[in-house]
């Protein structure tokens, strides 16, 4: 995930790294804040591979700036991960928020609409976060208030995204 948000914000215009860390904060932060720790070797693989180059400026006040650009092999491997993402990519929310972050990236709408697709077949697969054996429970069937709220909340937001999905995928289809 934070390979693929490097990635795709760069392919929109050279970042520094702090500002790259801003942006990726704003995107994924709430969920999964992102520490130095976790960037800085990031970039330096990526760098390694030979998707992004490093260049120095003069800092607008005292410390020369790292900034960032995307090679035209990181652009070929960003368009490759968000037209072939992983499975956890398309299943997991935040994973899947990232990869439709940067999906316009793909030029091809039947590419797009591959992407889609996959999503929407996991969001129409029957689930719950609660089971009686292995069939799923519904809010309805739920006497704890908090447990009902997930399931209310959750078939919200899929439905939100299902609708969203098809209308999508229509538009694209045309």
């Amino acid at each position: 995930m934070l390979e693929l948000a490097i990635l795709g914000f760069l392919y929109d215009a050279p970042l520094h790294g702090y500002e790259l860390r801003k942006r990726i904060a704003a995107l994924t932060g709430h969920v999964k804040p992102i520490a130095e720790g976790t960037l800085y070797p990031a970039i330096k693989r990526l760098e390694k591979a030979g998707l992004l180059e490093r260049a120095t400026e003069p800092g607008s006040v005292a410390a020369p700036r790292h900034v960032l650009t995307l090679t035209e092999d990181g652009r070929r491997d960003l368009r490759r991960r968000l037209a072939e993402p992983v499975q956890r990519d398309i299943t997991d929310e935040n994973r899947w928020f990232t990869l439709l972050a940067f999906l316009r990236h793909l030029d091809d709408a039947s590419a797009q609409a591959a992407v889609l697709r996959r999503r929407l077949a996991f969001l129409e697969e029957p689930a719950s976060f609660f089971y009686e054996g292995d069939r799923p429970l519904r809010a309805e069937e739920l006497d704890d208030p908090f447990r009902r709220g997930i399931l209310t909340i959750a078939r919200a937001t899929s439905q939100a995204e299902l609708t969203w999905l098809r209308a999508t995928l229509a538009s694209l289809d045309d």
